[in-house]
């Protein structure tokens, strides 16, 4: 193993995935952190559910995976987190970087969470979404990482005692040797890189050669295969036939007009917050109905941000939220029980409650259904599988996913 990424949620996990296995890297997804010892592997991603977590369990989760990356043969690693930089003042991305960066040795901490493919980009140190701000982009109403300012440097400066500096784009122009000289001249730091354009993360890439930690969302990983010698190739896939069903817990504004499109021509089934809390944890009929579909049908509990903030006033977020996750990972399993062997998954606390339920270990990275969205194989059951972040892929995402899951890929 020569990368090893630590991943705060399923979807970022399966993102940077995909990145580095386009990048031509034999890559594999854990789920957790693994026991014992994997070969044959050039990059390992190990999948946490660890980005709205108490900050001493984030830390301690993320550690004891670098420890195993690092018994693995990893000598970079990355500590990925959303595109989006979900993370509130009371968020956990600077202590863990810090945390990892103490264990690691390291006195640079490049931060970038520019992804130009899906519309992030970094300028000035404040990340933008496709062209507003981030605090105007929808990300302002999420309900667990409402995100209200767009200066990363600020919300890293809340969460770290260490200095937070930038490497602007005029000098990310100029290319990896202009990168490394600017950080020269810097005090130990977390960096915050600007980054418009796949140039700019190749270049970031090609300056973090001997960088012993990187934090950002997947388009950090870009230019870092080409580092260890390997070039980028097709990702090969074996289709998988059979019933499919979407599941989708996300509220973003993406993911609810997906939804919405979805729903024109396919079946679907709204779980309503209160109707999860009377059901305690009964959810054999729904089970049932999915069966019952002749098309693959979509269960979901996305609505506006006005309807997911009466139900955390009325149940409490975090009260709401654990059901709400109890539920998928249920469905999950007893779909895949049932016969289910194409599913698609919407929202990150969503995908990681279905993987759970899947009680998935290890996933086989695929191509991709979207930018950031592989296709993924669950290793113990016949199951192909797509973790979509809330805010990926386009409005005819879900129909498109679970067609093409069922496609072969030949390699290139």
């Amino acid at each position: 193993m020569k990368i090893g990424v630590i991943a705060d949620d399923f979807t970022g996990a399966s993102d940077i995935a995909l990145t580095l296995a386009e990048g031509g890297m034999q890559t594999v997804q854990f789920v957790g952190v693994p026991d014992g010892k994997v070969t044959g592997i050039d990059a390992g991603v190990v999948a946490l559910k660890s980005r709205t977590a108490p900050v001493d369990q984030a830390i301690a989760e993320s550690l004891a995976a670098c420890k195993w990356l690092q018994s693995q043969g990893a000598t970079q690693f990355i500590f990925k987190v959303c595109s989006t930089f979900d993370s509130t003042a009371k968020g956990n991305i600077g202590q863990v970087a810090e945390a990892l960066a103490n264990y690691l040795g390291e006195t640079h901490i490049i931060t970038c969470p520019a992804f130009p493919e899906n519309g992030r980009s970094v300028y000035q140190g404040h990340l933008f979404v496709n062209d507003v701000l981030l605090n105007e982009s929808g990300m302002q109403d999420h309900p667990l990482t409402p995100m209200t300012d767009a200066d990363l440097r600020r919300v890293l400066a809340a969460q770290t005692s260490w200095k937070v500096t930038h490497v602007p784009a005029r000098v990310v122009a100029l290319g990896a040797e202009a990168i490394e000289a600017h950080m020269a001249g810097l005090s130990p730091s977390m960096v915050i890189v600007d980054a418009i354009g796949d140039a700019d993360l190749h270049a970031i890439g090609a300056a973090a050669k001997s960088r012993r930690l990187l934090t950002g969302g997947s388009g950090i990983a870009l230019g870092l295969p080409a580092n260890f010698g390997i070039s980028a190739g097709q990702v090969p896939w074996e289709g998988v036939a059979g019933p499919g069903a979407v599941l989708s817990g996300s509220c973003s504004r993406a993911t609810r007009g997906q939804v919405a499109a979805f729903l024109e021509t396919q079946p679907g089934l709204e779980i309503g917050a209160a109707e999860v809390m009377e059901r305690q944890g009964d959810f054999a009929d729904i089970v049932d109905w999915v069966m019952a579909q002749s098309k693959p049908p979509l269960v979901y509990t996305s609505a506006d941000p006005a309807v997911v903030k009466e139900a955390q006033t009325t149940f409490g977020a975090e009260v709401i939220a654990a059901a709400i996750d109890a539920m998928f990972a249920q469905l999950s399993g007893s779909l895949a029980d049932a016969g289910i062997t194409r599913l698609v998954v919407a929202g990150g606390e969503t995908s990681g409650a279905a993987v759970a339920g899947l009680d998935a270990k290890q996933l086989q990275v695929g191509p991709r259904l979207a930018a950031g969205v592989p296709t993924l194989r669950v290793d113990q059951r016949n199951l192909a599988l797509a973790l979509k972040s809330g805010n990926f892929g386009e409005t005819d995402f879900f129909v498109n996913a679970l067609s093409r899951m069922a496609e072969t890929v030949k390699q290139a």
